[in-house]
């Protein structure tokens, strides 16, 4: 897929004030570690992830989605009455019906003319969103949109703790449920235009996406009573069938963005962890100063990962104006989106 007009107009995080920390963790486990004799320190050295955010008790994904949201609106030129398709991406969801998109739609203040609709892809939410308004874009179908992602993790961290405290698990047995420890919480938000309304905006150049479906049951979650959460991971099989599928969509990314791995000034890759930020760049041979990474203070926050570490990174001066950037995503399913933007 390629883009001829569509730019970034603006990008925003809102992260939650109560942090989780890997130590804080650990030490609600101890009674787990102290039975299996697993030693302390394990779930940052094995992750790389110190800390995590943690959201207020009652928060909704489309409070968070919300505040994103706004937050964006008001550092952007263009108004909300401007706005004229909303989606919120994340894998947190309200309910199953209606759209999560809906609530934080109005809790926005967004027109009514504006389309609302979930766009749900594990991790890859928030991308997928973004090729889909540029394609409406690119076509005449609107001019401007925002792309919002609220993720929740605490209820999935709670229900996780809960069940590894309350049986009789073995090591073996306990796998499935790591992966979960690393979750945390956050939103992002963006306003994606036609490039005459912002012309010194963020230029979205076209991406690449593949899938492999095959891997579907890798990683599963769902929900698991009220308010809670349930995922079991097969982590080792899913980080060797994720880094496949980069290397088959890195080639064909590159040749349509028409730029070669050393044209790109920087990477952001989906946050993991640090194995997966190593193995994904070894095995595409990728200059591993050029990456960005967040997940040592903020944990896998599903979709909000990858974009959140794009906008932290602008903020921080790390992507300057005329940056060639690449975005690797990848979440569950399994699926793999690339995307380039010229900054």
């Amino acid at each position: 897929m390629k883009f001829a007009h569509t730019v970034i107009e603006s990008l925003a995080v809102a992260l939650p004030d109560e942090v989780l920390t890997s130590v804080q963790i650990e030490q609600r486990l101890a009674p787990l570690y102290e039975r299996l004799n697993l030693p302390e320190g394990r779930l940052e050295l094995m992750t790389g992830i110190k800390e995590r955010r943690v959201w207020p008790a009652g928060t909704r994904p489309s409070d968070a989605s919300a505040a994103a949201g706004r937050k964006v609106l008001a550092q952007s030129r263009l108004s909300a009455e401007q706005v004229q398709l909303f989606m919120h991406t994340a894998v947190s969801r309200d309910m199953l019906e209606p759209a999560t998109a809906s609530f934080a739609h109005h809790k926005i203040g967004l027109p009514g003319t504006a389309q609302i609709y979930d766009v749900s892809n594990a991790c890859l939410g928030f991308l997928n969103a973004l090729t889909i308004a540029a394609s409406m874009i690119e076509s005449g179908q609107i001019t401007c949109a925002l792309v919002c992602s609220g993720e929740n993790g605490g209820p999935l961290v709670d229900h996780t703790l809960n069940t590894l405290l309350s049986g009789e698990l073995t090591r073996q047995e306990i796998k499935p449920y790591f992966a979960n420890l690393t979750i945390g919480s956050g939103a992002v938000a963006a306003v994606v235009c036609h490039d005459s309304l912002a012309p010194d905006g963020h230029r979205l150049l076209g991406g690449t996406a593949k899938a492999a479906t095959q891997h579907s049951e890798l990683c599963q979650g769902d929900t698991h009573g009220a308010d809670s959460l349930a995922m079991q991971t097969d982590s080792e099989a899913l980080l060797v069938a994720g880094i496949a599928l980069a290397r088959e969509t890195w080639s064909e990314f590159t040749a349509e963005v028409n730029h070669p791995k050393d044209d790109f000034d920087r990477f952001i890759c989906h946050q993991v962890g640090s194995t997966h930020r190593r193995k994904l760049y070894e095995a595409l041979d990728l200059d591993l100063a050029k990456d960005f990474s967040t997940f040592e203070t903020l944990g896998n926050t599903g979709s909000v990962a990858l974009p959140a570490t794009l906008a932290m990174a602008a903020d921080s001066g790390a992507i300057s104006a005329g940056d060639r950037v690449g975005l690797l995503g990848i979440g569950s399913g399994l699926n793999c989106l690339m995307l380039g933007v010229e900054w």
